[in-house]
């Protein structure tokens, strides 16, 4: 029989912007409309905490409130043992996660309250929140719509000669103070730095496949024979023509360097990805990255050869005290030569 396909998961990659990626996952994002829990990437992505201990923070973040959250309470719940979510919740708290707050009531009792906190730096370096400008509220006579007040006979106003005031010099207002800006706060550090580039970063360009310094004849066919042959030991590495001949540069280096063939199909085809998509761009990748050190030269080992030896003086024993000193012939130390020399002089 055939092999069932899931129409429902290819509709789903169908819809998938972009173009698929050939190797790593692919996300297929259905959106949450019930029963789900916003979770940081600086959790789930964590380079510090284990995979236990984002699991257990992620299960805790996900209980509503007051649920017990303790190690017996975890075990019930998860299939991992005691020890794991123990370990795990040392973790969390060691990285300002999971906090034990001991509290007193009013009756004397002393409790162990823990607090989960989904963002701890947030807690450390708080972010500055703009000012919300005062809306004016409308009074309460502007509100609410009073009774018309009856209306009145007012007399006109009669004219009455006022004399002209007399200008007094008053100071200059003082000039209005410039708002002073708010202080610009750095921004918080991140919690932890990216160690893998982003997808959209440039890649380094490939080295070049290494070249041997003449390529002669006989390195030529060398080369050509141990590619063609090279399905005969690993069947999987099957190469076209093309690839031979785009591969032989790089095998005739490593022979020119003393390689052995036998360890040159050694590094090249032990231990291959599974599975083996492109063995030719996998035989390429090797032998630029594997290639060996060119041999020393014959000036080289003559240098090497030149160089001066140390010379160790062996250990005598003295003919009078038997003791152990260094010298190129046997006879006497050094404190018998003295005393020797001592007797002679006072014979003399």
């Amino acid at each position: 029989m055939d092999t069932q396909q899931n129409t429902a998961l290819t509709r789903a990659l169908a819809e998938v912007p972009g173009p698929l990626p050939t190797r790593g996952v692919i996300h297929v994002t259905i959106p949450h409309t019930e029963r789900f829990t916003i979770v940081g990437n600086h959790l789930a992505q964590h380079p510090d905490l284990s995979c236990t201990a984002v699991g257990i923070a992620v299960r805790i973040q996900s209980l509503p409130q007051g649920t017990e959250v303790g190690i017996k309470a975890l075990a019930a719940r998860c299939k991992e043992g005691e020890k794991r979510i123990a370990a795990a919740l040392r973790e969390l708290e060691a990285h300002g996660y999971l906090q034990r707050i001991r509290d007193r009531l009013h009756g004397k009792k002393v409790i162990t309250r823990t607090v989960f906190c989904n963002q701890p730096t947030a807690l450390l370096h708080p972010r500055s929140r703009p000012a919300v400008e005062a809306i004016p509220r409308p009074t309460a006579s502007a509100a609410v719509p009073g009774r018309m007040p009856a209306r009145v006979h007012v007399p006109e106003p009669v004219a009455v000669a006022v004399p002209a005031p007399v200008p007094v010099p008053t100071a200059a207002p003082p000039a209005p103070e410039a708002p002073s800006a708010p202080p610009v706060l750095p921004p918080p550090p991140p919690l932890f730095e990216r160690r893998v580039p982003p997808p959209t970063a440039p890649k380094a360009p490939r080295r070049p496949l290494p070249q041997p310094g003449e390529l002669t004849p006989e390195l030529d066919r060398a080369a050509t024979a141990f590619l063609s042959d090279l399905h005969r030991h690993a069947p999987r590495f099957t190469l076209s023509e093309d690839d031979v001949r785009r591969l032989v540069p790089g095998v005739a280096a490593w022979l020119e360097r003393a390689a052995r063939p036998d360890a040159i199909r050694r590094a090249l085809t032990d231990d291959p990805p599974q599975p083996l998509r492109h063995p030719a761009k996998l035989l390429a990748h090797r032998l630029t990255e594997l290639l060996p050190p060119a041999p020393p030269g014959v000036d080289d080992l003559a240098a090497l050869a030149a160089r001066p030896r140390v010379v160790v003086t062996p250990f005598q024993t003295c003919d009078d005290c038997d003791r152990a000193f260094r010298s190129p012939t046997p006879g006497h130390c050094r404190d018998c030569r003295e005393t020797r020399a001592a007797y002679a002089q006072a014979a003399a």
